[in-house]
Parts: C-alpha cells; structure tokens; sequence
C-alpha cells in the first residue's frame, strides 16, 4: 500500500495531537501526587491515540492499520474514563471536562469512519 498523505496530513491523528496537548497542558499543574497517579495514567492513555494511529499508518496493509486504528479508539475510550475520575476527584474543571469531552465525541466518528474505509478498501482485493 502506498499512502498519499503523510501521516502529518491525516486529520485522525492532527485532532488527537490537538486533545494530547491539551491534556498536557492541564495535567502537568497539578500537585505530584496526582500527576503521579492519575496524570500519568490519562496522559498514557490519550497519548496513546496518536501513537497507535501513527503505528498502524506505518504498517503497509489497510488491515494491520484498521487494527491499530480500533487499539486507538479503545484508548479514546480510556481517556473518557480517566477524565471522569479527574472530575469526581476535582482534578478538572467542568469546562475544561467539557472541552476535552467535546473534542473526544468529534474524534470518535472520524476514527470509526477511517476504520471503515480500511476495512471496506482491504476486503475489495
């Protein structure tokens, strides 16, 4: 398979880059221990969306980076679960739940959608 876009250019791994930041900039004022312990469990987590996009866009075949793709979804899926700990433990704001949130809910139908359209391509071979 010979990609068009660079990886650069997907809008899948742009968006995550943009939420992994954001994280980033929110988790690294917190005191130690919660950095230590939560933080670092969120910021895996969400890191690894970008990661794992990247991981299988560099595979070669349409299946072995669907698959990647689905590993990233779940860890979008993680994300959300950390967050909502941060939350109840007053870790984040409301808002900036809701901004995260907000831009987690746009990525996961554009990560579905391009899971999609690697399996649909792969299986017309």
């Amino acid at each position: 398979m010979v990609n068009k876009l660079r990886l650069e250019d997907l809008e899948v791994y742009k968006i995550s880059l943009e939420i992994s930041n954001k994280v980033w900039n929110l988790v690294i004022l917190w005191d130690n221990f919660s950095r230590n312990n939560i933080g670092s469990q969120l910021l895996r987590s969400i890191d690894s969306v970008g990661a794992n996009i990247s991981e299988g866009y560099g595979r070669g075949s349409k299946i072995d980076n669907a698959r990647f793709v689905k590993i990233a979804r779940g860890s979008l899926f993680e994300t959300k679960h950390w967050l909502t700990i941060s939350q109840r433990r007053k870790l984040l704001s409301d808002t900036e739940i809701k901004e995260i949130l907000d831009d987690i809910e746009s990525l996961l139908p554009r990560l579905s959608a391009y899971i999609n359209y690697l399996s649909s391509s792969s299986n017309k071979k």
